[in-house]
């Protein structure tokens, strides 16, 4: 078994585990009303991408995410909270150093020994979800479950769906797709974006990801027979029939979206061995990114 295959199957526990302890974060956390920024790279920016929605869809208070080396330092924030596993990645460190008594900044990391914890003003380590694997599963999921718990969107149903995502087969017909497209909507474009990311990083998969109604603006031209859309949440009414009538496979996701994420996590692994890949070797990428001074 690959680390990143062990390391999805986690998922469950990590996200019970982190929920049960969401109270002993609290103060660190963006509270409701306060005017807040998400940053990440990779992975992080698109789990930063869906707890913006959920917050501010919340009511909680206005909520914008970033890809960290694209932080607009003009803009006035409450808070700024950072997503990293390693600790280490530079366009992070950047924006909490720049921000360093400006603005408040909490990190959310795996890794206490590394830089960030320094560098930002609080920090919450969920080092029990931690992974050897350059591909991120368990760390992002069980983060965004951290947020998700804090504004009180979690549900001990979602543990019981990311069980049933690990448990049921995939379609056969996905494994032999020759093109993946991902769809969301509010707070799940962001997990399609994910699950278009680890298509490509463990299976160097032809994958794109859209906001749903905006596949229907162009890129359903690429969907025909041997490719598949996968629908993270409702679809918009009607989708599904225009991509059966393009001779596309639809996947359209009946678990809790995040726990549906799991699913696309194990058909990115599965899609790779298909190919004769290693998932825990992506091409051209290290655990993290960090840049020569």
């Amino acid at each position: 078994m690959s680390h990143v295959e062990d390391e999805l199957t986690s998922q469950p526990e990590c996200w019970s585990r982190v929920a049960a302890d969401v109270a002993v974060h609290g103060r660190a956390l963006p509270a409701q009303g306060e005017r807040v920024a998400i940053v990440g790279c990779g992975t992080s920016y698109f789990m930063a991408q869906a707890a913006a929605a959920l917050r501010e869809g919340s009511g909680q208070g206005e909520t914008d995410a970033f890809a960290a080396s694209e932080f607009p330092y003009g803009r006035s924030y409450d808070r700024v909270l950072a997503l990293t596993r390693s600790g280490t990645t530079t366009e992070v460190l950047e924006v909490l150093r720049e921000l360093k008594g400006r603005t408040r900044t909490t990190a959310v990391t795996a890794d206490p020994a590394t830089p960030v914890m320094d560098t930002a003003d609080e920090a919450v380590v969920l080092d029990f979800a931690d992974e050897r694997s350059v591909v991120q599963t368990r760390f992002a999921t069980t983060a965004l479950t951290l947020l998700r718990a804090h504004l009180g969107l979690h549900t001990d149903e979602v543990v019981v769906d990311a069980r049933a995502a690990l448990s049921a087969p995939l379609p056969e017909p996905l494994i032999a797709c020759t093109q993946f497209t991902f769809l969301g909507r509010g707070w799940t474009v962001g997990l399609a974006n994910e699950a278009g990311l680890k298509m490509r990083e463990a299976s160097l998969s032809w994958t794109e990801a859209y906001p749903a109604m905006e596949y229907r603006h162009g890129p359903i031209s690429v969907t025909t027979d041997g490719t598949a859309t996968w629908m993270l949440g409702r679809a918009p009414e009607g989708l599904a029939e225009q991509v059966r009538t393009t001779g596309g496979l639809w996947i359209e996701g009946e678990l809790d979206p995040l726990a549906e994420l799991i699913r696309a996590q194990r058909l990115a692994v599965a899609v790779a061995a298909a190919r004769g890949l290693d998932p825990d070797r992506p091409r051209h990428l290290t655990r993290s990114v960090i840049l020569a001074p």
